[in-house]
């Protein structure tokens, strides 16, 4: 219980920091103490609760909504039968998997590349994105690859942004959650637990706001990536030998 209160605090911290990294630190840490199947689940109410609070609280949610539908339709058709990945034959493969989708997102993060999609190629760019988002959720629980990057890549401003990122990640954590139920991983005692994860992660969160007015959020986010690189190659590494 101290080792899920820990990790749902610090998964927290980097929340209120970065507005975004809950599920992808939550599932780094617990992969290394129990399935990913069983960690996606504790992480479900926890992400929900806090990503609910981040759309709400934004700016303009209808422009928003009407920006990303495509994306959010075509994640959350795509999660629901990829959640297969993290619970049927595939469950083996889904620690390496999450800890390279760790890899891949640190490296971006600490190349700190800028993306640019124009307007023209939405319609088509957007659609594919949640597609890959939603493989990626229900094989590994984090669903911030591609759909991250992507929604930096259109050009929200700061808080459409947050609100946008908000907004697909609840999309994302009700697509799983619906993925598990069918298969059995989401039931009334993981959702029991997961609502108790939502206590300490909640503490972060708001500990993570106070930091952020303290601290540079560039060099919080460069440590971040770093340690997020580390986890991802500490689990693929587990995995392989």
């Amino acid at each position: 219980m101290i080792e899920l209160a820990l990790t749902f605090i610090l998964a927290g911290i980097v929340k209120g920091v970065t507005g975004m990294g809950l599920p992808t630190v939550a599932m780094g840490v617990l992969g290394l103490l129990m399935p990913p199947a069983q960690a996606a689940a504790l992480v479900i109410i926890p992400s929900l609760v806090t990503n609910v609070w981040q759309f709400v609280a934004g700016p303009d949610l209808r422009a928003v909504l009407l920006r990303t539908w495509p994306m959010l339709l075509a994640t959350a058709v795509t999660t629901f039968p990829a959640a297969g990945l993290l619970t049927g034959d595939w469950a083996a493969y889904a620690t390496p998997a999450l800890g390279s989708v760790l890899i891949i997102y640190a490296l971006v993060g600490l190349a700190s590349v800028r993306l640019s999609v124009p307007r023209s190629r939405e319609f088509w760019l957007a659609p594919l994105a949640g597609v890959v988002t939603g493989v990626l959720t229900g094989a590994t629980g984090v669903f911030v690859i591609p759909a991250g990057p992507y929604l930096q890549a259109i050009g929200f401003e700061k808080e459409e942004l947050i609100q946008a990122l908000g907004l697909s990640f609840t999309v994302s954590t009700v697509a799983l959650a619906a993925g598990l139920a069918g298969r059995g991983a989401f039931h009334a005692g993981a959702a029991g637990a997961s609502l108790l994860c939502t206590v300490p992660t909640l503490a972060g969160v708001f500990a993570g706001q106070w930091i952020r007015s303290k601290i540079d959020p560039v060099t919080f986010r460069r440590l971040f990536f770093l340690a997020l690189l580390l986890l991802g190659i500490d689990l693929v590494g587990r995995s392989l030998f």
